[in-house]
């Protein structure tokens, strides 16, 4: 009886033992736990801009003239307009002082050079209930793409986007795009 007991003491104390080696350490919880947070935080992020590449599809679609950018999809779209098919992309978006500041960034399709245009940038908030965009918040103001001396395929234009954060800003369309006079054309008689 004594080394039946003695040997199931023995197996207790090493199961014991056991679970004790096999328990992770605290330090390791944490790292667990801080792991699992991102992964969470990144997901949240994914799932937010997922939504966002949808909605910006979804006007894109009904829209007849012009394009929408919604910062939070990340990802560019082609216009047509008079200046040709322009793939634009909002980039460098960061907070300043009276609102946001962005670089559109406009590239022509194909190996077109661009030509000189003027366009409206317009931008505002989305209703959070609907994703629709707040058209009464909304401001605007004309850019001008000029001719260069050497033919290019691409520009970047710096936008103030006043009176919204970075946060708040919902959306950018660009429309109204213009063909302009190059100054050659202008100097010739």
């Amino acid at each position: 009886m004594t080394t039946g007991y003695l040997k199931l003491s023995l197996i207790a104390s090493l199961l014991a033992l056991a679970g004790c080696s096999s328990a992770p350490s605290q330090p390791k919880i944490s790292q667990l736990h801080n792991e699992v947070g991102k992964l969470s935080k990144e997901m949240r992020q994914l799932t937010r801009q997922a939504s966002a590449l949808e909605q910006q599809g979804h006007l894109n679609s009904g829209a007849a003239q012009g394009a929408w950018l919604l910062p939070l999809a990340n990802t560019g779209v082609i216009l047509k307009s008079q200046a040709g098919d322009l793939k634009l992309s909002l980039s460098h978006i960061q907070s300043e002082a009276n609102g946001t500041r962005a670089t559109l960034d406009i590239h022509a399709t194909g190996d077109a050079p661009l030509p000189p245009f003027s366009a409206e940038v317009e931008w505002g908030e989305l209703d959070s209930a609907t994703g629709q965009p707040l058209s009464i918040s909304s401001l605007s103001q004309k850019i001008e793409v000029t001719s260069a001396l050497l033919p290019r395929g691409q520009v970047s234009v710096s936008l103030r986007l006043s009176s919204l954060s970075p946060e708040r800003l919902g959306y950018v369309r660009i429309h109204d795009v213009v063909l302009t006079p190059s100054a050659t054309a202008e100097s010739t008689p």
